[in-house]
């Protein structure tokens, strides 16, 4: 009787204790919960705001001669057509050069790179150059590309230095698919003869690509939107004329909607609005694009 009532309090202490830990438990989850879902309906909100005070101010000069027309001194004969296309060419470009070079780099890190100190100095060095400010890319363009290798200022010099600048973004993230790729798929295809490149080839690098392709998006978005490297390697405020080679100057939208902003007349002010919105149209095209190619990429993978 004694060793019985001794017994159940003991118990009954360690369930309260349970009980009171499940509790906290709850309590922090449900807090942290609230938190984000705060913190990601404020930014819905603000994205909100600021899209729909672009639109009220920009839509209305939305017109077909903004495409057509060369930039003027003159708002209402002002158009983008040159900032446009430059964009389309240092963004192809750019995704051109800065796709291969870093998917071939991923693989040879996560596929052939043996795992020593030379690796780990290297992986370190891609993960800093990845927070890097991008002006320091546009003075390393400057310096290397348009100085020492006298392309000058053009769309190759830009397009080079934009590169630079989304190569450690895509190799990280193209790093990530690769290295959730199950190891059995490859053992498999070792197990039936197959080489380390056939391997990466053919299994490994057609059940990643849906990943690297999202790193690939999530780069060339920031890479449109940037002005200060592009500023600084050579890219004019105002030109009248569509480039013809990767040689020529060029203009691109940023740069335009910058241009524009800075004058004080309204007009001008709802010309930047429309171009902002131009922008967001082009990279929303070029997403599409990148999407359904991983959506097919997606399809085809046969577990």
């Amino acid at each position: 009787m004694s060793v019985s009532s001794t017994t159940k309090p003991a118990v009954s202490m360690t369930e309260r204790s349970s009980s009171a830990n499940l509790s906290s438990r709850r309590l922090r989850g449900n807090l942290m919960f609230t938190v984000f879902l705060s913190a990601t309906v404020i930014s819905v909100v603000i994205l909100a705001v600021l899209l729909w005070t672009i639109l009220a101010q920009g839509w209305s000069w939305l017109r077909l001669d903004l495409f057509t027309n060369m930039p003027s001194r003159k708002a209402e004969r002002a158009g983008l057509q040159p900032a446009l296309y430059g964009t389309l060419w240092v963004i192809s470009l750019t995704a051109l050069l800065a796709f291969p070079i870093g998917v071939l780099a991923a693989i040879y890190l996560e596929e052939y790179a043996p795992r020593n100190w030379w690796t780990r100095i290297l992986q370190t060095n891609i993960s800093n150059l990845a927070g890097v400010p991008s002006v320091v890319y546009g003075l390393l363009g400057l310096g290397l590309f348009a100085e020492w290798l006298r392309l000058d200022r053009s769309i190759i010099s830009g397009a080079l230095t934009l590169a630079l600048l989304v190569l450690p973004i895509i190799i990280i993230s193209s790093q990530e698919a690769i290295r959730a790729v199950p190891s059995t798929l490859r053992e498999a295809a070792f197990g039936l003869g197959a080489t380390k490149w056939q391997v990466a080839r053919d299994h490994v690098l057609p059940v990643a690509m849906p990943g690297i392709l999202t790193g690939t998006i999530l780069a060339i978005s920031r890479a449109i939107g940037e002005t200060a490297p592009l500023l600084v390697v050579g890219a004019s405020a105002y030109v009248t004329f569509n480039p013809n080679s990767f040689s020529d100057k060029f203009t691109v939208l940023p740069m335009q909607i910058y241009e524009w902003a800075r004058r004080p007349q309204d007009e001008f002010q709802g010309l930047a609005a429309s171009a902002i919105i131009v922008l967001m149209a082009v990279l929303l095209i070029l997403n599409s694009v990148a999407i359904v190619l991983r959506q097919r990429f997606r399809r085809k993978i046969r577990w």
